[in-house]
């Protein structure tokens, strides 16, 4: 214990006594945070709004109104033919285009529903589709001034996330992916750098076991993954707004078996590659995107072919990603969230086992 303790301590002070790491632990992480939140949503504002008012009434220019008065779109061009529009859609001036129609304002007169055009780019597909529910959200509110009763009155309530901020729902997100890259890569590099300074011979000779070394190399790492956590929470608490609605203490403790499967995984890039350029290469390249990308923190998982589905449950980020929002937004704890401890502490067995079994063998 005593020579597992030397070297714990020798890799924390290595770390303190390198000015390029430093920065890189705790100054890193924090930039980065600032800059997935703001990058990292789906909210759209101000859409650029193209009209073509052949009605030319009052009413019709009411309705142009409530698009405009809210902050959804930004009225950009009023053209007196259809034919115009499409131009304005191609030439990316505007995302969504209305027209409407000559009779507008006569046909709600005599109690027919009233048509008009809505033509969105769908080369933005994301942009296309919020931008014609949002058309359709003013259409409803039209209605309701106008004293259209609908028969079915539909009263939706959305918990959690009330007003429906992807910033809410991504920041957590960003957070564990930044965990993910801070910790798998400085492991991935630890042991390559021994070797490439000449100093892993005499770790050999010391009386430390192969299983004593990982320990020692592993420990340190995974208290810098815990202090980043602490770096980065006011980040997201204070500066982003992020609600947090459960506990704390729960938060750090399910965040131990994923630092523990993202060390493992850093350790086994570590033994497979000979150069810390060759270990960065594979973590981000085999290890980190297909974690990302599997992960549901980008793309919905349910959305995915069934192959990559079952795919994503070797994914320890898609366990940690449901563990923040389920701890942030809707303040759940243990009793709700001991699948994805239960899956994160599997998946950390096999890794390490596997991780440790290569590191033998390299040693061998």
């Amino acid at each position: 214990m005593r020579a597992l303790l030397n070297l714990l301590v020798k890799e924390l002070l290595q770390l303190r006594r390198d000015p390029k790491i430093l920065p890189m632990l705790f100054v890193a992480p924090v930039l980065q945070l600032f800059i997935l939140g703001y990058a990292a949503t789906t909210d759209i504002k101000h859409i650029e709004l193209a009209v073509c008012d052949l009605d030319r009434t009052a009413e019709s220019r009411g309705l142009v109104e409530a698009f405009t008065a809210s902050t959804y779109f930004r009225l950009v061009r009023t053209v007196d033919a259809q034919e115009a529009l499409d131009p304005l859609l191609a030439a990316g001036d505007a995302r969504l285009a209305v027209t409407i129609p000559a009779g507008f304002s006569a046909d709600r007169a005599a109690g027919r529903p009233g048509t008009i055009q809505l033509l969105a780019d769908g080369s933005d597909a994301t942009g296309g589709t919020i931008g014609l529910a949002y058309a359709a959200n003013v259409v409803q509110l039209v209605n309701a001034s106008g004293g259209v009763r609908p028969l079915v009155e539909l009263r939706p309530l959305v918990l959690y996330n009330p007003d429906l901020k992807s910033r809410n729902f991504m920041v957590p997100g960003v957070l564990g992916l930044i965990i993910m890259i801070m910790t798998m890569m400085l492991t991935s590099m630890a042991l390559v750098r021994e070797s490439e300074l000449g100093t892993m011979e005499q770790l050999l000779v010391t009386p430390l076991k192969p299983g004593q070394l990982i320990v020692g190399k592993l420990v340190p790492y995974a208290l810098v993954g815990l202090v980043e956590i602490l770096t980065a929470m006011p980040v997201v608490v204070f500066w982003f707004r992020v609600p947090m609605r459960g506990s704390y203490l729960t938060l750090f403790l399910l965040t131990l078996p994923f630092v523990l499967c993202t060390l493992g995984l850093g350790l086994l890039v570590s033994t497979l590659s000979r150069t810390q350029q060759q270990a960065m290469m594979l973590s981000a390249f085999v290890f980190m995107l297909p974690q990302i990308y599997l992960s549901g923190f980008i793309f919905p998982i349910q959305n995915m072919p069934q192959a990559f589905q079952l795919a994503t449950y070797l994914v320890p980020l898609r366990y940690y990603v449901v563990i923040l929002r389920g701890v942030f937004l809707k303040g759940v704890g243990f009793a709700e969230l001991w699948p994805q401890a239960v899956a994160l502490l599997t998946l950390a067995a096999v890794i390490l086992t596997a991780a440790r079994l290569r590191f033998r063998r390299r040693l061998g």
